[in-house]
């Protein structure tokens, strides 16, 4: 038979999981393969750039979307579990779980949001006539980075705090701070570090540095900690500095930051994943697609 589209594998991805216990994504692709009673030939078969299998990524797809509205939760990388709303789903649709069942859930309208696709009408699924093949192609490349942006997050959070630190230093020297000499940055996260705990300096000579703070915290930062952070450049001397947080900063303390000196600049989880991928930090090109129209100079075309 041929390969199901991602929608149709959802209710059957559910199911692999029904049982309650985590599985490896790897174990669910295979029980999905078994049960769809696909060929080798079929498993093989990859999508027209070649660097992916077609099933392996619209299963998971499948269980990205299951993940984002709650209905699987993902305790670690690769790995799945069922939810009570999963549970609660499978039983209210015995037939058929795809976007129209998910869009019920207020989690799936902010990932479509958040991700562009609001843009091709308000059934979910369904491509817009009117919308233009370049305007598709935008859609489909928005819907890529949601959810890479989230899967960065994802692996942020996992990481200890010291690789924390030290991935907040390379976003920042990947932006273009630093002066590219080997001591341009120093990791000083420790105990007693005074909230500081790391900078980038711009010179060779010391005398204009970037203080940093790290937070990998799954919390919403507050304004007392923005407070202490100032202190602590205050004491330093320092003229700026830059709070990194893996989660979100108050309102409160955002609007503390835009009215203090020394200045602060406040960078949250998302921000943080955005930068990233824009600096290929952690990430890479997996795929290139290079969109080609007439030269009109070449055929002549009057202006």
């Amino acid at each position: 038979m041929a390969i199901p589209d991602f929608q149709s594998l959802m209710r059957p991805l559910l199911e692999e999981v029904a049982d309650g216990v985590e599985r490896p994504i790897a174990e669910v692709r295979a029980g999905l393969a078994e049960r769809f009673a696909l060929s080798q030939e079929e498993l093989a078969q990859r999508l027209p750039s070649g660097l992916a299998k077609t099933f392996d990524n619209r299963v998971g797809w499948a269980a990205t979307y299951l993940y984002r509205v709650g209905l699987l939760e993902r305790p670690r990388r690769s790995v799945y579990v069922l939810t009570d709303r999963g549970r609660d789903v499978l039983a209210r649709y015995p037939e058929r779980v795809d976007l129209s069942v998910l869009a019920q859930f207020p989690e799936f309208t902010a990932f479509r949001k958040a991700s562009g696709r609001g843009r091709g009408g308000d059934q979910p699924g369904v491509v817009d006539e009117a919308a233009t093949p370049e305007e598709r192609m935008e859609s489909a490349f928005d819907e890529l980075r949601e959810a890479l942006v989230s899967e960065v997050l994802e692996r942020v959070h996992a990481m200890p705090p010291a690789a924390f630190e030290d991935l907040v230093l390379d976003v920042l020297q990947a932006m273009g701070y630093g002066d590219d000499t080997e001591g341009a940055r120093e990791r000083t996260g420790a105990p007693g570090d005074a909230g500081i705990d790391g900078v980038i300096r711009q010179d060779r000579l010391g005398l204009e540095g970037i203080y940093v703070q790290a937070k990998r915290w799954e919390g919403t930062v507050g304004r007392p900690v923005v407070q202490a952070f100032v202190g602590a450049l205050q004491g330093a001397r320092a003229s700026r500095g830059v709070i990194v947080s893996a989660s979100s900063f108050s309102q409160d303390a955002q609007q503390y930051a835009t009215s203090v000196s020394p200045r602060v600049v406040l960078i949250d989880g998302a921000r943080l994943a955005e930068l990233m991928i824009d600096l290929n930090v952690g990430v890479s090109v997996r795929e290139t697609y290079q969109v080609k129209r007439v030269d009109s100079d070449y055929f002549g075309d009057e202006a």
